[in-house]
Formats: structure tokens, sequence, C-alpha cells
């Protein structure tokens, strides 16, 4: 039985799917004042949120953050102590778990020991009396949608961790629920398997048009499953926008710290009313001297011969060619297109107008931060960078920002190496770069001096 396909993400030929910049959609799942105390304890403090269908809604914070118990009254198991949840724009807070629209996917899956993938499939349906035709027509739908049919049969313990992890999520989507809440539902499975996973998670919400909301600690699951994450603190929503905007247009230093590397400089902005080249370096620093250009590709070095070759020409070809002198070891002369990539890089970089200057440190060039919003001038802000946004060179570029520093560690990670870098200030930062060469080709190695550098509109500006 084919399906048509929902798709709520971008594609070429689908305008974007974005119900919470539309002011006409209405809201699958509205928080409206939503307080949860335990106690004296607040697990959830004033929340506000709208949640819309077809979304796939991340919750995204750290141990005691509030994520849990935002899930647990959204399945029923808890009621808020003030404010409303809407669902569908009715209030739920007097319906009982089992007769919302809503079902739940545990971590632990939750699956019956002695019942076969297809009865614990089946089982939620036959709860509800339908009959034995529209059971196994829905049941052998989900073992389609989920790629199980020939592991119907089995029992839980004789199938893959990521395979029980496909039967309780057709389990869940089994009655065809408004909304389905995951809780860490990746969390029992190992890195390769979570990440393949997370796909097919993303390929069944797709095709079934269900209303997802999963709650994790994982913040690369959180980036790559979600349409939007909403990031926690303390019982409150920190920021609540799409995986782009919150990695990079982060709100706070919070979230800049919390998802992914960041570097933070701390300082001083001030107001930068015109465009200003690179900071001059001080009279005291050498510049790189300027590229020699080369007319032709050959190279103009002599071959010179391995150790045989040298050993050779000693004992036997010395008499007829005469002694052999040994030349300098030199690189190849680089090629026109080596030429016009350099002179490329040597081009005065434009730096936009306005935004900010930032006093770092005693002595220093202030940093450029072109984005900078002018209401922070005169406030001590701080200018938050990713690894990836920074270059790391051992010759001072041509750059709006340009700071020198020493490589202090570097960690290998495969497609990235991540350089630690100690400024002169002391400062500790990090520079990532993709690993497109051989390690042998790669010219920065520990306790390297080096210029680690970034574009004037790289960074976020942010107050604590």
């Amino acid at each position: 039985m084919a399906q048509s396909k929902v798709k709520p993400k971008q594609s070429p030929s689908t305008a974007a799917f974005e119900p919470w910049n539309d002011p006409i959609e209405k809201p699958l799942i509205q928080f409206k004042g939503v307080t949860k105390r335990f106690g004296d304890f607040t697990a959830i403090d004033n929340l506000t949120l709208d949640i819309f269908e077809r979304e796939f809604f991340a919750l995204l914070g750290p141990s005691g953050c509030g994520k849990t118990t935002m899930m647990r009254m959204l399945a029923g198991f808890e009621t808020p102590t003030e404010g409303q949840i809407l669902l569908s724009g009715r209030d739920i807070g007097d319906v009982p778990p089992n007769k919302r629209a809503v079902n739940m996917m545990f971590q632990s899956y939750a699956l019956f020991p002695h019942l076969s993938v297809w009865d614990n499939i089946a089982f939620g349906l036959r709860r509800e009396k339908r009959d034995k035709d529209s059971i196994a027509s829905r049941v052998d739908e989900m073992l389609r949608l989920t790629r199980l049919e020939k592991f119907a049969n089995r029992k839980p313990h004789q199938i893959s961790g990521g395979q029980r992890q496909r039967v309780a999520l057709a389990r869940s989507l089994a009655k065809a629920p408004k909304l389905l809440l995951l809780d860490e539902p990746l969390g029992a499975l190992d890195r390769k398997l979570r990440e393949e996973t997370q796909f097919e998670l993303m390929d069944i919400q797709e095709t079934t048009g269900t209303t997802f909301v999963i709650v994790t600690h994982d913040q690369e699951e959180a980036m790559t499953v979600a349409s939007r994450v909403a990031v926690m603190d303390e019982g409150k929503m920190v920021q609540v926008a799409t995986p782009q905007t919150i990695y990079e247009a982060p709100n706070s230093v919070y979230v800049a710290s919390f998802i992914g590397d960041v570097n933070l400089i701390r300082g001083t902005a001030n107001l930068r009313n015109v465009a200003t080249a690179a900071p001059a370096a001080p009279e005291s620093e050498t510049k790189p001297e300027p590229v020699t250009k080369i007319e032709t590709d050959e190279d103009p070095r002599k071959p010179q011969p391995n150790d045989y070759g040298k050993w050779l020409h000693d004992r036997l070809l010395a008499p007829i060619l005469g002694q052999r002198v040994d030349e300098p070891k030199a690189l190849p002369a680089p090629t026109k297109a080596e030429l016009a990539a350099a002179a490329e890089l040597q081009a005065p970089v434009h730096v936009p107008e306005g935004g900010l200057t930032i006093d770092w440190a005693e002595n220093t060039p202030a940093l450029i931060a072109a984005n900078g919003d002018p209401e922070f001038d005169g406030k001590e802000v701080v200018l938050a960078l990713r690894p990836e946004k920074m270059g790391i060179a051992k010759t001072k570029p041509d750059a709006p920002n340009v700071m020198r520093g020493k490589v202090i560690d570097i960690a290998y990670l495969g497609n990235i190496s991540t350089y630690h870098v100690e400024l002169k200030t002391g400062t500790m930062v990090k520079a990532q770069v993709a690993n497109t060469r051989r390690v042998s080709r790669r010219n920065i190695t520990w306790e390297d001096e080096v210029w680690v550098s970034f574009s004037a509109t790289a960074g976020v500006v942010l107050t604590e």
C-alpha cells in the first residue's frame, strides 16, 4: 500500500516548512503560562509555547532543566500547577492519558518480551477492540513503514537494538496519534546506529505527517532531526528557533556555549561608523615577503638522486661524470594556478561599514564586528566565534581580525583537526580546519607560532 509523503522540510520543489512564521497557521499544541511545581521546586516556570502540526520539535537542555516534565504533562502523567495546555484548541488538563490523541515512546522501548514483533505492534489496537482485519492491515502497514516485515514473527530478544527501536516506534504510530512523544529514543544505541536511526526517524515522520516532540540531551541529534529546537534551562525556554538559527545566531552566551564548540572573547564594545581596513601591524612585526611571480610552470630544480643513485654515482660514475654536487632541497616552484590563488588572498579585504569594535586586551588591535548591534555601544560584551569560522596560518593573513598565538594542542578527528591556540594575551581559542590533505602535507604542528584570523561578520556579539 503506497503512501504519499508529507515533506515538512524544505526541498527544491516545495516552499520551506515554516508554519511558525505564518500568522494564519494555528498551533497543534499550545502552552499558555504553564508552571509546574513539586513542593518548593519549580520545574517549569511560566512557559508559553506553540508547536505546529507536522513539526519535528526537539526539547534540548541539561539534566534537570524541565524537558521531561514538559513531556510528561503533554502525555497526561503530570498536571500543570498553573496555566493551560491545549491540543487542537482543546484544554487537555482534565483528559486522562489513555483518552488523549497522544502516544509516547520510552527510552527503554517497553516491549513485551513474550510477544512477537507483530503482536507487540498490534497490542494497542487490540485494546481498542478493533476488528481483526483492520488490525492486520494496520500492523502490516507499520511493518512496511519500519522495514520489519521479515522479523514479524520474532521475539524482541531475537532482533537487534535498532530493530527493537523501530518496533517501539511502529507500535507508537499504529494508533495514528496526532502527537508522538519520544523520550531519549536513541540513547541506548551505539553512535553509528544512532546516526543511521536519526535519518530513519526523519523519513518516517515525513511519511506519516505525525507531529513528533523529542526530548534529548544530544545536541547533534536535536540539530539533525528537528525542524525547530527549544533550548531549555531551569524550567524556561532560552531560545526557540531552527537549528541553523540556534547555531549561527544564538541569543545568549548560554545557548552559544551549550550548542557546539565556541570561542568566547570578552571586551568592551564601541560604535564603529566607517569602514576600516584590517588593523595595521605594529612596525616591530615583520610582514611576509610578497609572492615572487614565476612565468613558467616548469620546476627549475635539477633532479636529485635517491640514496641508491648517490651510491651508484660515487662508486661507478664519478670517473666519467665527475664528483657529485648535492643541490639544496627545495619545494617545487608554484604553478600559475597557485600564484593566482596567492594573489587573490593578498587582495585588500573589504570590511562592511557599521557595527562595533571590541577592545578585548591591552596593547592589541580592537576586533571588528561589523554585524554588532549599535545598542551595545559602551557595554561589556562577549564575541562568540565558532572554531570553523577561524582561519589558522603560519604567515599573517590580510584579514579584518588577526591574532598571534602558539599551538598548544591538536585534536585530530579524521575529517577535521581542531587547533588549540594560546594567544599572546593568554586566552585560549580553537580553530578548526577540514583535513583536505594528507597528514604529510599539513605544515602546522605543536608549538608552532601561528596567526588566527576571522572575518568582520564571523562572530555574534552578545551580552552576559
